[in-house]
């Protein structure tokens, strides 16, 4: 079955920066959308970052400029690239994958496949 692992989390202070990877195991949609999203303690999990098909991204409005998303060529590896983090960066990042997907999305239910979480605090 579909395993979304993550790593790259930790502590940093506010302007420094943390690179978050997530490796998708047994993932075979080669046509696909990946995702970042986070949640704070006592707020709704929210979109950060989506990357489509072609490589096409999108941004929360929070993130544009700070953030950038990626992945490898076999489109099973995705990461975050984060710059410049505040306080209210802190929070648990999710990796997300989609079945068959085209363009990018924060449409929470086209993504089946989610990662654990991995904490991300800045002071």
């Amino acid at each position: 079955h579909v395993q979304l692992v993550e790593s790259g989390g930790g502590s940093v202070q506010a302007g420094g920066s943390l690179r978050l990877s997530c490796r998708a195991s047994a993932y075979s949609y080669t046509t696909n959308c990946m995702a970042w999203y986070r949640q704070a303690p006592g707020k709704e999990r929210e979109g950060v970052a989506s990357i489509g098909d072609a490589d096409a991204s999108i941004y929360l409005d929070s993130v544009k400029g700070r953030f950038t998303i990626s992945r490898d060529g076999a489109k099973n590896t995705v990461a975050l690239v984060m710059n410049n983090l505040t306080p209210e960066d802190t929070g648990t990042y999710y990796c997300a994958a989609s079945r068959i997907c085209w363009n990018p999305t924060f449409t929470t239910s086209r993504y089946v496949f989610w990662g654990q979480g991995t904490q991300v605090t800045v002071s």
